[in-house]
């Protein structure tokens, strides 16, 4: 069971942006890395007791120059009363609204310096594209049109960067008060995982007896029949939901007692029907009178494999998180495969890859002993090459599914990655679930899966916000403007599958 304290990496997870698969210039994706490197550098501080001065002076020297200086004792030697600096609140709920530049926290501080170096002001005065006005271009300047400008003024109401200059954050100030609540919503749920408080929504329940069904109307109902402690502040359950909503959308999807049915008023198609009823008959096996002694031996069917693709913070989300997904189908097993590029991005102190061997050839980091139900592999690789390779074939709709989070499949900066995949995805026949971060980034997914499939694709589930998105909105360090939420949309596609009629000919 986990802790009442958070531990550091579902801080880091929760606190975590949505990765956007945007190209950066050099210098950008330089400044990126060194920034994603600090966190660990500040967790020393913050919860080491014994750290030794000189060594705090020299992770504050990280600290880029044009942030404000802040006053705070984190570094100093405490007592012996308060011997675990883990263990103090250092802000208290009513007073977590800080300015990014002038938080308390540094890892805040910092993330307000890369928002002023790659954010640009959204001032329609500002040229569409990054290129400076020419000394000799007149009309330009007559025009009023300006030279693109990074953000640095910030707004007093939500404490984010915003514009480049006050003039232009009085004059687009309308636009600005579209986005302005949700803008200061986010500063203090960031503010509030780094206050130092307990946080017992973070404490998991574990499994349940069989009769106990769930009820997945909504959060509320889902959470109170599964047994989770009450959750009766608004920001708690913004921060729980953050973590959650990975294996509880994936469940939500495939149980039995799923919340999108088939019908007039439902989404699930009935392609859509035909395909998850496979899959629940494995997942809702009936009892076999399986036993501890001789007598009630059973065979056990293989475990339900869940391929992720595209993996990025999923992958690093706590395991008892993803454990949750197992006490919804109590009777099975599963495999979860995570496969991407992105899937072990900033875990290499946790988990070094391993070697490529005749045994091992695609480096697969291997976690088995996760509560005796689940397995988790991990594939630093694109999905086509492990298909071509054959690596898990066969793929059966009555054991396997394919999630996706946020690809990003029409996305200009990542569809040419996508490309050779999608046929492949298609060439399984089993399931695909996909979700997006908002609206306008799932129906950009279906239009481009539609182009490219050429008919070739069936329809399981109808578009929609998502039940079990996240609560908890997000920023976009590159254009504070853009907010989104984990998993606000669901939809499933498979590959097209055409039914074999015998002939009999004419006198038949």
């Amino acid at each position: 069971m986990a802790s009442k304290s958070i531990c550091s990496r579902c801080l880091r997870l929760a606190a975590s942006t949505p990765t956007r698969r945007i190209p950066q210039k050099p210098q950008q994706r330089a400044f990126s890395s060194t920034v994603s490197k600090q966190p660990s550098q500040e967790r020393r501080i913050h919860h080491s007791s014994r750290q030794k001065a000189p060594e705090v002076e020299a992770q504050r020297s990280h600290v880029p120059q044009d942030i404000p200086p802040y006053t705070t004792n984190l570094g100093q030697q405490p007592s012996r009363k308060h011997e675990d600096s883990s263990e103090r609140t250092l802000l208290q709920p009513n007073n977590l609204f800080h300015p990014f530049t002038t938080s308390p926290s540094p890892q805040i501080r910092r993330r307000a310096a890369t928002i002023r170096q790659n954010a640009y002001c959204p001032h329609p005065d500002h040229q569409p594209t990054r290129s400076p006005i020419a000394p000799h271009d007149t009309e330009g300047r007559k025009a009023g049109v300006s030279p693109p400008a990074h953000v640095r003024h910030e707004c007093p109401d939500c404490g984010i960067p915003v514009s480049c200059s006050e003039e232009h954050f009085a004059s687009d100030y309308e636009s600005h008060l579209e986005i302005c609540d949700t803008l200061r919503q986010i500063n203090e749920d960031d503010h509030d995982l780094v206050s130092g408080r307990f946080f017992p929504e973070f404490e998991y329940p574990p499994a349940r007896f069989e009769e106990a069904q769930v009820n997945m109307t909504n959060w509320d109902t889902l959470l109170f029949s599964r047994g989770f402690e009450a959750v009766n502040a608004e920001r708690s359950m913004r921060q729980v939901t953050r973590l959650l909503t990975y294996p509880i959308t994936v469940g939500s999807v495939l149980h039995e007692l799923s919340p999108y049915a088939f019908g007039k008023e439902g989404r699930l198609t009935p392609e859509g029907l035909r395909s998850l009823s496979a899959l629940r008959y494995t997942l809702h096996p009936p009892r076999t009178g399986a036993g501890v002694d001789i007598k009630g031996l059973r065979p056990n069917p293989p475990p339900v494999r869940l391929f992720i693709l595209g993996a990025r913070a999923e992958s690093s989300l706590p395991r008892e998180v993803w454990v949750q997904l197992s006490h919804l189908f109590p009777r099975v097993s599963f495999h979860l495969i995570f496969i991407g590029p992105e899937s072990m991005a900033n875990r290499d102190d946790e988990f070094p890859l391993p070697p490529r061997t005749p045994s091992n050839p695609f480096g697969a980091i291997v976690e088995d002993r996760l509560g005796g139900q689940m397995k988790v592999s991990t594939y630093v690789e694109y999905f086509h090459t492990l298909y071509e390779a054959q690596h898990f074939a066969p793929f059966d709709p009555y054991f396997d599914a394919i999630i996706l989070f946020h690809p990003g499949l029409g996305h200009p900066a990542s569809s040419h990655e996508w490309s050779p995949t999608l046929p492949q995805l298609l060439a399984t026949k089993i399931p695909i679930i996909c979700t997006g971060y908002t609206d306008y980034d799932m129906q950009r997914d279906i239009a481009w899966v539609k182009k490219e499939a050429k008919g070739e694709m069936d329809v399981l589930l109808e578009p929609a916000e998502n039940r079990f998105r996240s609560l908890r909105w997000d920023l976009n360090d590159l254009d504070p403007g853009d907010v989104s939420c984990g998993n606000w949309g669901v939809w499933g596609f498979r590959g097209k599958r055409y039914e074999t009629d015998e002939y009999r000919g004419r006198d038949g």
